[in-house]
């Protein structure tokens, strides 16, 4: 008997090391080819003489559409699970980066202009993209205990620095030896095998899963091993986008999408144009930021999880946005004021890195707040993200062009900063249930044997 509880032990902790795992490789996926864009941008800006403001718009063209349909994404994890959603969304995104190749002449940029094409396919590729972290969030609170959501999230988003620091240079080196058109469609093939990867062996529910069953979701989630809730039951939709602790952490969360984005889309060529490093130190700055990222984030997540142990949820999850952003805000106000390219580097891998530590408390404050409605509570908060990630790349060229990319950092400084303020009035121990909030404790709904 010792022996078969040991076996149903381990077997369940692998199957939810892998889940996991397989989470964060689609974080990694999507920021490679989200950020891929960034990396081809110089050869399009001189291929097609496009100026900084209409690249700004391409960029700024997947944010759109990412952050609109964030909200209906993360329904539809809530309404048909997250398996399915994530396959879907792997494999519309795979189709959109490798018809980015056609953007440009020849290709559909000869009958409907470049930029329209590139904006055109961008923002199916925003609108695709969009499930990915809501649907990751369900993902979170169906398999992993409360105990450990920060850590998890941190691991997740963790896989933002990953494919943002492969992606200068493994998409450098395929533009040099493939060109930027085939190396979006080689980028989109290797998106759709990881989303049918994902399909084939993930399942919505530990108990759903042949090498778990229930009594190993038991042994993963204690006894709150969730059941699927009911599909035909109604959203809360007024209770989600009237209750203030959520509205109050979307704000929050605006304003270090605004601060990140600019980090996503603009390092490359700051470093690159602005500051005049060369295009192997730029790479390199840019690929030790986003390695900072896969340091920090997973970090930021388990020292919220320890805090929460230590001084109770509210303060747990409150302590590292407030401290990080604001840390973050400073450094990269440093940043712009340096003249060696190493410590300007340094600084903002510094900034970008503490902003990162921030995703694992924030987003398992949604995910503790949000109820059964966690994916709808998840696409409220990264929609929101997404808002000040449309606005921070947008803005910035417009503001760089008008007083300077001093001054245009400066801006995003100050929106971190108010950002980090605001986490003081939310509470993560109110969870949303049906039109009013309560306690955020986790309620055990039995599978029925």
């Amino acid at each position: 008997m010792p022996k078969l509880i040991a076996n149903a032990d381990f077997h369940p902790r692998r199957v939810q090391a892998v889940v996991v795992t397989l989470m964060v490789a689609l974080s990694v996926m999507s920021l490679f080819d989200r950020t891929i864009m960034s990396i081809a941008s110089p050869s399009i800006i001189k291929e097609f003489s496009l100026s900084e403001t209409q690249m700004g718009l391409v960029f700024s063209a997947f944010s759109f559409t990412y952050a609109l349909f964030m909200i209906p994404g993360g329904h539809l994890a809530d309404r048909f699970g997250p398996r399915l959603v994530l396959t879907l969304m792997g494999l519309g995104a795979a189709l959109f980066t490798g018809l980015t190749a056609l953007a440009g002449k020849p290709g559909v940029g000869t009958y409907f202009g470049i930029v329209p094409a590139f904006v055109a396919i961008r923002l199916g590729f925003g609108l695709c993209t969009a499930p990915l972290y809501p649907a990751c969030g369900r993902m979170n609170a169906n398999w992993i205990p409360l105990e450990k959501r920060g850590f998890t999230w941190g691991l997740v988003a963790g896989g933002v620095g990953i494919g943002g620091a492969i992606s200068p240079f493994l998409f450098a080196w395929m533009i040099a030896r493939y060109g930027w058109r085939t190396s979006f469609w080689q980028a989109g093939a290797a998106a759709a095998a990881l989303a049918l990867l994902w399909f084939w062996y993930v399942r919505d529910y530990p108990a759903e899963h042949p090498a778990v069953g229930i009594e190993g979701s038991r042994l993963l989630l204690g006894e709150a091993a969730y059941a699927p809730p009911e599909l035909s039951r109604s959203t809360p939709w007024l209770a989600l986008l009237t209750n203030r602790n959520l509205m109050l952490l979307t704000l929050s969360y605006l304003t270090a999408g605004y601060f990140q984005y600019i980090f996503y889309f603009w390092t490359y060529y700051y470093f690159s144009t602005i500051r005049h490093m060369g295009p192997r130190v730029a790479a390199l700055g840019t690929t030790v930021l986003f390695l900072t990222v896969t340091v920090t984030t997973p970090v930021g997540g388990w020292i919220s999880d320890r805090l929460c142990e230590r001084y109770g949820r509210k303060w747990g999850r409150r302590i590292v946005p407030l401290v990080c952003l604001t840390l973050a805000s400073l450094f990269l106000f440093l940043a712009t004021r340096l003249n060696s390219n190493i410590f300007v580097s340094a600084a903002v891998a510094l900034a970008m890195g503490l902003a990162g530590a921030c995703e694992g408390p924030i987003w398992a404050t949604a995910i503790d707040i949000g109820g059964n409605e966690v994916g709808a509570a998840c696409g409220i908060l990264n929609g929101g993200g997404n808002v000040g990630g449309f606005l921070g790349p947008l803005l910035t060229p417009i503001i760089a062009s008008l007083a300077g990319w001093g001054w245009a950092v400066d801006v995003a400084c100050l929106i971190a900063f108010l950002g980090a303020l605001v986490f003081l009035a939310i509470d993560p121990t109110q969870q949303i249930t049906e039109g009013v909030t309560q306690d955020a404790v986790v309620v055990p709904i039995p599978f029925q044997e």
